[in-house]
């Protein structure tokens, strides 16, 4: 009888680790603090940011736990969101922590009963916008971003507003048919968010992917690589990145120039959410008012993750002598309106659409 229930449970594990590789298309795990053969426990964290960005403020948590070994995996969005999923139900292992862009989705597994609150000091001192029911808890302050390449784009060309970049693409003859880039919104979950809020936010939506599609803009992943394209001169623009890699990037490479829209400039608090099935529940609490105690934000300020739009303006953006207006994207049932099935599908087909219709790359 022992044998058959011990058979079982191996048998069981092994199924859940298969339905976890389904999910998991591309992964890098690094290990922080004590060895695995020595810890008192293993701190299991699954993010979105890039491991280089996240390590120092991973490296200062170990410190103050030294008895702890932290795994950090790094994984696309939506693959996050997937295997978040299949934690909630327990068809795969949970992680202790999962920290996403993708915060719609973030929002949404919370709203499922995914998710277990913590009610710290720390949290309850963010401002509304900036958690939800203690359960989605914002760490960062990210704009999004308009990214160009300083030597190949001329100053009076550089668009500072959608309205310019309208403008900018709207001549038949101009030099950026095929030389622009954004987020594939069907591969990339923070992309698709920043874009459903765009159509929710002002009526430049629908001119600007119309124009995108007349274009031939070329929607990929991920905004690294985007960048990486931007400096080599493959692409000359490129929409709705990342404030936090692009000014990272602009730091040490000249050809790179950031720009925070005028018209507004979206900001993503990178979310952080404790799964219901973690078992170490209260370490990752520990790791969250950690990045909000004043240590943590130092940190996260000096990795990029949090760009400060006080006096003086953050370092790296291209100014344009207007003062952009700054909307959070605030952690919120609101979020979840996108992520709709009916509402998804419907803003996916005008997307294929209008990029599709005119030739558009997606890759």
């Amino acid at each position: 009888m022992r044998r058959a229930a011990l058979v079982a449970a191996i048998l069981a594990l092994l199924v859940q680790s298969a339905r976890a590789q389904d999910v998991l298309t591309e992964t890098r795990v690094t290990q922080f603090g004590a060895w695995l053969e020595t810890a008192s426990a293993t701190l299991t964290i699954d993010g979105s940011t890039d491991t280089e960005v996240f390590a120092p403020i991973l490296e200062a948590f170990a410190k103050r736990v030294p008895d702890v070994a932290i795994r950090y995996r790094e994984i696309t969005t939506n693959e996050l969101y997937q295997l978040a999923e299949s934690g909630c139900s327990g068809s795969a292992p949970a992680a202790d922590l999962v920290v996403s862009s993708s915060i719609d989705q973030q929002v949404k597994l919370a709203n499922d009963g995914c998710a277990q609150p913590n009610h710290s000091t720390q949290v309850q001192a963010l401002p509304a916008w900036a958690k939800w029911r203690d359960e989605v808890v914002g760490l960062t302050y990210e704009p999004a971003v308009i990214v160009y390449n300083r030597d190949l784009v001329p100053e009076a060309q550089v668009p500072h507003s959608r309205f310019d970049l309208i403008d900018l693409l709207r001549p038949a003859d101009n030099p950026f048919v095929g030389k622009l880039a954004t987020y594939d919104i069907e591969l990339s979950g923070v992309g698709y968010m920043f874009a459903f809020v765009d159509a929710q936010q002002a009526t430049t939506f629908g001119r600007l992917i119309e124009a995108f599609g007349r274009n031939k803009v070329v929607a990929t992943c991920c905004s690294a690589e985007i960048i990486d394209e931007v400096a080599s001169g493959r692409f000359l623009i490129a929409y709705n990145m990342l404030g936090s890699y692009a000014l990272a990037r602009a730091a040490d490479d000249r050809r790179i120039g950031v720009i925070a829209p005028t018209d507004y400039t979206l900001i993503l608090a990178r979310a952080a959410l404790i799964p219901k099935r973690a078992q170490h529940p209260e370490l990752a609490r520990q790791f969250i008012d950690f990045a909000l105690s004043e240590e943590g934000r130092r940190l996260l300020t000096e990795s990029g993750l949090i760009v400060p739009f006080d006096d003086p303006a953050p370092s790296g953006l291209v100014a344009s002598g207007e003062v952009p207006t700054l909307r959070p994207i605030a952690l919120s049932p609101a979020l979840l309106i996108g992520l709709d099935k009916q509402t998804q599908e419907n803003f996916l087909a005008l997307w294929r659409s209008s990029l599709g219709s005119a030739g558009a790359e997606v890759r």
